[in-house]
């Protein structure tokens, strides 16, 4: 659809009030929303300009700013553990707001306007890239994005594990460009001011790769060994993890609950109903360059 006619059908739809009787529709249950990095005010035209990264996952903080009023006016924004409890009768629909990949921009410009609003969220984690590192998929990314075809390549050959991509994509040619700090993950320090101001930290397996691909063992290895290094560096992390790429399948949904998991998020699905199985939750993915109307829309469960 053309720009111009998706923003005047998103108007007329906001308009007739449909948002409001969807979001009446699903007051049993709750919805998740999985965000990734937020790109700071104070960032330079130059710099955005010259980054490379999956456009997709890199929000600016005035859409996220407008994103968490509209959240504040039409939900009950409430830490993510509380959306598994029944609802309040006549209470406004629960909404948790969440993290993947502990991006520094999220954990400063993010936590900022939550911190602002008071707002609960939570932060998933990958400990193996804690400290400065990058993605594989920001890094390979160039001004167009990744190219055709590198992402399925990646995670069918590789499992989506970051040595092996980057060896591949060096001996293919493809080269990775710089990218600014806020495009790579937190260190420990940033992890640690943003509990104090207010958010929950959780597992993102320990280095991002496809559990749903990989062998028994090392299955395990991913899911217990984030838990336990959270629990050491941060008392209070939550027992929950979030699926990279959002791979899973029930082997791995049985491995989450033996390692000690309460409960554990895809990326996609939308809303929570009522009675959903703990270990393969929905959530609805929020990507940049979505419109505000847009944004109000999908979050009411009209469109995926």
């Amino acid at each position: 659809m053309h720009a111009g006619a998706k923003a005047l059908a998103e108007q007329l739809l906001c308009a007739s009030g449909a948002p409001r009787v969807a979001r009446l529709r699903h007051a049993a249950g709750a919805l998740v929303l999985a965000y990734h990095d937020i790109v700071p005010d104070d960032t330079g035209d130059a710099v955005r300009a010259g980054a490379a990264g999956d456009a997709s996952l890199h929000l600016p903080q005035r859409a996220f700013a407008r994103q968490l009023d509209l959240l504040g006016k039409r939900y009950q924004v409430v830490p993510l553990q509380r959306v598994l409890d029944p609802p309040r009768p006549g209470g406004r629909p629960r909404v948790a707001i969440t993290f993947d990949d502990a991006y520094e921009g999220a954990l400063t410009a993010g936590v900022a306007e939550l911190e602002r609003r008071g707002l609960p969220a939570t932060v998933f984690v990958a400990p193996a890239f804690v400290g400065g590192r990058d993605f594989w998929w920001d890094a390979l990314a160039g001004p167009q994005g990744l190219p055709e075809g590198v992402r399925d390549h990646a995670l069918l050959a590789f499992a989506g594990r970051d040595a092996g991509v980057r060896a591949w994509a060096a001996a293919v040619g493809m080269r990775e460009g710089p990218l600014p700090a806020f495009m790579k993950v937190a260190s420990e320090a940033r992890l640690s001011q943003a509990m104090a101001r207010g958010i929950t930290l959780a597992a993102h397996s320990w280095s991002h790769p496809a559990l749903s691909a990989l062998p028994a063992d090392e299955l395990a290895d991913e899911l217990a060994r984030p838990l336990a290094w959270l629990r050491e560096r941060f008392p209070g992390t939550l027992d929950w993890i979030s699926y990279p790429y959002g791979a899973t399948s029930p082997a791995v949904e049985r491995a989450a609950s033996a390692a000690g998991y309460a409960a554990a998020l895809r990326v996609d699905g939308g809303w929570i109903r009522p009675g959903a199985q703990r270990y393969d939750l929905p959530r609805l993915n929020v990507p940049a360059g979505m419109s505000l109307r847009g944004f109000e829309i999908r979050a009411a469960g009209m469109l995926s």
